[in-house]
C-alpha cells in the first residue's frame, strides 16, 4: 500500500529524516522515537505538507509533485497531533465532513461505525467541536478520518494529553481499526503502539536504529528503552 524509500527532510540547515525506509501492507505498523526524532516530519512529507527528498509511493503511484489535498484524494488520510476538529460544527456535522472527503471512494466505514468504535460519541452527536475535550475531539477526528475512506491511515500521537482511560478507548478502537484499514501509527506511548501494531521501527535523530515485529522489539525492552531515553518501556503506558 504505501512505500518509503531513502526519505529525508530539511528545515534549513537542519536535518530532521535522514533517508529512511518505510513500508505499511496491511495491519499496524508503529513509528516510534523521542521528541524531535523526525516522526511527524515523515508523516508530513508522506502527506504532501512538506518538501522532501526520497521516494514516497502509494498504491503503486509516485507522490512526489501531488499536493496534500490531491494525496488524500487518493485515500492516504493524515489524522495529525493537533486534530483539527471543526469548532462550531456538532460531532455528527464534524463526522459528516470526512463523507465529503471520500468523495466517490467506497469506504468500509459509516458515521454508525464510528458510534460503534468510539460509543461516547453517540451520546454527544449534537454538541459543538469547542465544547469537546481533548479525548472526544481525538474520537471525532480518528471517526472523520474513517469515513473519509482511508486506503492507508495515518495517525500522529492519538494518546497525547489524553487521560489513561480516554487512551485505553482509543487503543481499543485501533485494534479494531487495523482489521480492515492499514494504519502507521506514531507514538510515544510505546507499550500501546507495541500492543496494537504488528511491525515496529524507533527513529533516533531522523534515522531508524531498531526495526522489526513488534512482538520482537517488546522482548528488547533494555535496548528499547535507551534508543527512546525511558528508564524502563514498560513505564511509558
Amino acid at each position: 500500500m504505501l512505500e518509503v524509500q531513502a526519505l529525508t527532510v530539511t528545515y534549513g540547515a537542519s536535518q530532521a529524516v535522514a533517508g529512511i525506509d518505510l513500508s505499511v501492507v496491511d495491519g499496524a505498523v508503529a513509528l516510534l522515537g523521542p521528541n524531535g526524532a523526525g516522526k511527524t516530519s515523515t508523516l508530513r512529507a508522506i502527506s504532501g505538507l512538506v518538501p522532501y527528498g526520497g521516494t514516497v509511493r502509494f498504491c503503486g503511484e509516485e507522490l512526489r509533485g501531488r499536493t496534500a489535498d490531491q494525496i488524500a484524494r487518493l485515500g492516504l488520510i493524515h489524522v495529525p497531533e493537533v486534530r483539527h476538529v471543526f469548532p462550531t460544527l456538532t460531532v455528527h456535522e464534524n463526522l459528516q465532513m470526512g463523507s465529503v472527503a471520500a468523495r466517490s471512494r467506497q469506504g468500509d466505514y459509516s458515521i454508525d461505525d464510528v458510534y460503534s468504535l468510539f460509543p461516547a460519541l453517540a451520546a454527544l452527536r449534537g454538541r459543538d467541536g469547542y465544547a469537546l475535550s481533548g479525548g472526544e475531539q481525538q474520537m471525532v477526528a480518528i471517526g472523520r478520518a474513517l469515513v473519509a475512506a482511508p486506503k492507508v491511515l495515518l495517525l500522529d500521537e492519538p494518546s497525547l494529553g489524553l487521560a489513561p482511560v480516554v487512551v485505553q478507548s482509543v487503543f481499543g478502537a485501533l485494534a479494531e481499526i487495523r482489521r480492515r484499514t492499514p494504519v502507521l501509527l506514531v507514538e510515544q506511548n510505546t507499550q500501546q503502539a507495541l500492543a496494537v501494531c504488528e511491525q515496529a521501527s524507533v527513529l533516533v535523530n531522523g534515522r531508524i536504529e531498531m526495526s522489526g515485529p513488534a512482538a520482537e522489539l517488546s522482548d528488547r525492552q533494555a535496548m528499547l528503552a535507551s534508543f527512546l531515553g525511558q528508564k524502563d518501556v514498560v513505564d511509558t503506558a
